[in-house]
């Protein structure tokens, strides 16, 4: 089956789904965050290119808009991390949407020439016409590892990012590390401990705004608890049978770690 990368609004079809984007949060009403193209045609502009997200049964399309029509479309705007709560298919979805989005703002022209690149419908790349480069959406791995002492777990508080939760240590893999070298070395800077036995359990997509989350579980070795204040608000171990607030397992690859370990646990006990 041919695939198209894009669209104009007046190619969509009746059976097309729609994900409208305007600076950076969703539009989406009470029962729906996806819009066909009838109830949108008369409210966004016709020549409009449209972004294709998936293709699997019916085509879902994302599209950003300079105006906003939440009003228009009885609708509201919200911010991705509002549908973290949601059926997890419509979260990951509108996450992958979201970062086709990102990528398509951040390389409208070449960052080599300053030429204004192009679409291809064969494939999901901007390339710029004049010096040929080619720009794919761009992933950023990060590694995330719970880090595991007997019954207790290690969970940090970020000093920047504020929810309330408890989780995993995580961080960026930089140039030339491996994603293991790269748990070692976060551990080190963020809370002073040492690891061994350092496993990868799974990945996940994460759109904030496009990380590839390798998650791993670590022993602890040896060391006492000094967390980084740039970076750790708290960090201190847990008994899994009493938990702070911790990320849902539903939703995160944190949380999945956590919740497999205390299941490992609970057959021990």
């Amino acid at each position: 089956m041919h695939i198209s990368y894009f669209s104009r609004l007046d190619e969509l079809k009746h059976s097309d789904e729609v994900i409208l984007f305007h600076e950076n949060k969703i539009i989406m009403d009470e029962k729906r965050y996806t819009w066909n193209k009838e109830t949108i045609l008369k409210h966004v502009p016709r020549d409009s290119i449209l972004l294709l997200v998936e293709s699997l049964e019916n085509r879902t399309f994302v599209l950003e808009l300079a105006a906003d029509v939440s009003l228009s479309l009885s609708a509201e705007l919200r911010s991705l991390r509002s549908l973290m709560f949601n059926e997890e298919g419509e979260f990951f979805l509108a996450g992958k949407a979201n970062q086709i989005i990102d990528w398509y703002k951040t390389h409208r022209y070449c960052g080599s020439c300053g030429y204004e690149t192009t679409l291809n419908k064969n494939q999901r790349v901007l390339t710029c016409p004049s010096c040929e480069i080619q720009y794919f959406p761009r992933i950023n791995p990060c590694a995330i590892v719970l880090v595991t002492r007997g019954s207790e777990i290690l969970l940090a508080r970020n000093a920047r990012f504020r929810t309330g939760f408890f989780s995993c240590l995580a961080g960026f893999i930089e140039i030339g590390e491996s994603a293991e070298e790269t748990v070692h070395r976060e551990i080190k800077e963020e809370v002073g401990i040492t690891v061994k036995n350092v496993r990868y359990k799974k990945s996940q997509s994460w759109p904030f705004p496009s990380q590839l989350m390798l998650g791993f579980h670590a022993d602890y070795l040896s060391g006492d608890i000094v967390p980084e204040p740039a970076e750790i608000e708290e960090a201190a171990w847990f008994n899994v049978f009493n938990l702070p607030a911790v990320p849902s397992a539903e939703i995160s690859v944190a949380g999945e770690l956590i919740q497999l370990y205390k299941q490992e646990i609970e057959k021990k006990v």
